[in-house]
């Protein structure tokens, strides 16, 4: 039976009660034990703060290796999961599942972790998101690439020191094809992951402009996209250009950020970062300024000792053990988790702009290719 087709939301699901957690351990499920789906339910598993009942996937051997593994049952349908009484669920089915599942889950109240993307169109997403809101039900959206080390290392700078003010960002997501989410472009399967923490960075806001050039070569969609985003704010222009692809020879994962009072390169791969900040007084930039302008010969000395150059310091947390963590705390504490519905909507609705945006270039704007 395939998980689509044992996820509708019965009048059981509406009805069921499930026990309030109180102090017990959060009774947990996972809904798709594929790639990912195998690490959810290896956290849960592991955790004091949760106890993992039951994993369901389209592949009943597949459901039931896990199970065995990390002492749980496989389930057959989202409604025995909902049946069993669990407070929390991973839905780690591929993208095109996403909204059956999750409104089976949240109608009954159950707090849903959606690997990424929320969905795969904007009006998916949305429905979801009202589903959850209708329901009082918690919602975060997987996108694991903000508890990266490299990254919670550069939002503890930030917090410990001078904000960044981005200008302009470049981003390169590739790797070699790996035969995965061929059934989408590269956009919502690759790149969605920097969307995710560009729009983070720019406050959550969507950019204003967006430009875009993709080509499918191995697929039907975009198997390498180019998007160039603009924010025109009240305290300047911001532009990201960020390229996806999946046809790589090697994997990088990259992400330069430059600002006004800083510059930072984040290796995602490696887990390592370098900020750059300006150290030299206003007076000493101006001396140095006048001198060029005189056109004096500066070629002796080291800029270096103009700005601040500096390591990020990363630690050894897991990813994935780190984001089921967030979610926990989020149900248990009743806040509003770190990347809720409203973040996951609105990397869904960049994403489909800027696919839009590629195939009305690729195809010169009036539906014909063009030679």
């Amino acid at each position: 039976m395939s998980i689509a087709a044992s996820s509708g939301t019965s009048p059981a699901s509406k009805t069921h009660t499930r026990t309030p957690p109180g102090n017990r351990p959060l009774r947990a499920g996972v809904v798709g034990v594929g790639r990912m789906g195998r690490h959810h339910a290896r956290v849960y598993a592991q955790l004091e703060q949760t106890q993992l009942v039951g994993v369901v996937d389209h592949n009943p051997e597949r459901a039931e290796a896990i199970a065995e593994q990390y002492g749980c049952k496989a389930m057959f349908s989202v409604q025995q999961l909902i049946e069993a009484g669990v407070d929390v669920v991973s839905i780690a089915t591929p993208t095109s599942f996403h909204l059956p599942t999750a409104e089976a889950l949240l109608s009954a109240g159950v707090a849903c972790l959606v690997e990424k993307p929320l969905a795969g169109d904007a009006t998916e997403a949305l429905r979801i998101k009202e589903t959850a809101e209708r329901n009082g039900a918690v919602l975060m959206v997987g996108h694991i690439e903000r508890f990266n080390p490299i990254l919670r290392a550069l939002k503890k700078e930030q917090e410990n020191g001078q904000p960044i003010f981005p200008r302009f960002m470049e981003v390169h997501r590739v790797s070699p094809m790996t035969f995965r989410s061929v059934d989408t472009s590269v956009v919502m399967d690759m790149m969605i992951h920097d969307l995710d923490v560009i729009i983070m960075l720019m406050g959550g806001r969507e950019p204003d402009e967006v430009h875009a050039s993709g080509v499918p070569v191995i697929t039907e969609h975009e198997d390498i996209c180019n998007a160039r985003l603009v924010w025109r704010r009240e305290d300047g222009v911001c532009v990201a250009n960020v390229t996806a692809s999946r046809l790589a020879l090697k994997t990088e994962r990259v992400t330069r950020i430059t600002g006004e009072n800083a510059y930072v390169k984040i290796d995602y791969a490696a887990k390592a970062g370098t900020i750059i900040r300006r150290l030299a007084n206003e007076a000493q930039m101006i001396e140095v300024r006048n001198q060029l302008r005189q056109g004096a010969d500066l070629s002796n000395m080291n800029w270096h000792e103009l700005v601040n150059i500096e390591e990020l310091q990363v630690d050894e947390g897991e990813p994935i053990v780190l984001e089921i963590k967030s979610f926990i705390q989020a149900v248990q504490s009743g806040t509003q988790p770190e990347i809720d519905a409203t973040a996951g909507l609105a990397n869904v609705r960049t994403a489909e702009r800027i696919i839009e945006a590629a195939r009305k270039e690729r195809l010169g704007g009036s539906g014909r290719k063009t030679v």
